[in-house]
Formats: structure tokens, sequence, C-alpha cells
């Protein structure tokens, strides 16, 4: 499709014709223009992503020594961002410290003394 549209804006249609016959954005066409310019190729760029794992010994270890810290504080310190320290301690199972609630307690202790 991409050679297809391209070649009809070289035949000498407008960008603005093109886009409307291919249901295209103008912006799309001018990408794939230089896109074909720079690589000579109108295949997708390949996205290049580093696959960085954090490592989850490490995590744990992290968590032992500071068990309250924010993950903000831990994505810091692992050089990661907050939502993959977030799916890292999902994995491990690490939850957020709660505290055990006096409330239950305070009901008991009400009943009795009606």
């Amino acid at each position: 499709m991409r050679e297809r549209a391209l070649a009809a804006v070289r035949a000498g249609h407008s960008k603005a014709e093109v886009s409307e016959m291919f249901g295209l954005g103008v912006n799309t066409l001018r990408a794939w223009e230089i896109l074909e310019a720079e690589t000579g190729s109108l295949a997708n760029k390949k996205r290049v992503r580093d696959a960085y794992k954090i490592d989850r010994k490490k995590l744990l270890e992290w968590y032992r020594e500071n068990p309250y810290s924010t993950n903000k504080e831990t994505a810091i310190a692992f050089g990661c961002s907050v939502s993959g320290i977030r799916s890292a301690k999902k994995v491990l199972g690490i939850t957020r410290k709660k505290t055990v609630s006096n409330t239950q307690n305070e009901t008991n202790k009400n009943e009795k003394s009606s």
C-alpha cells in the first residue's frame, strides 16, 4: 500500500488526493517519503529498545534492607521506571505494607461493655 500511495504522488496526484484515496493522513505520506529517502526502503523501522529486566534477587534483597522504600525510590535505585518496579513486585508477590487495624478490637470491646 505504501508503494502504491507514493507511486500515485509521483504520478502527479496531490498528497491530499492520495490521502483521501487511500484513507491516509498527509503526514503519513510525508513520513513515508522521508523513510524512503533515508533508508531506500518503505519497510518499517526496527524498534531499538533495550530489554531491561530487573534482577529479582536484587529486588528482594533491596526490600529486605529497605522495607519502607517507595516505588519511586526503588525505581531510582534500580535505574528503571516506577511501573517496571510495580510489575516486578507483582510477579514476586511483594505487596504494599498494611497496618493492622484496631477497629475489630474496638468493636469487640464496645460489644462486651454493653
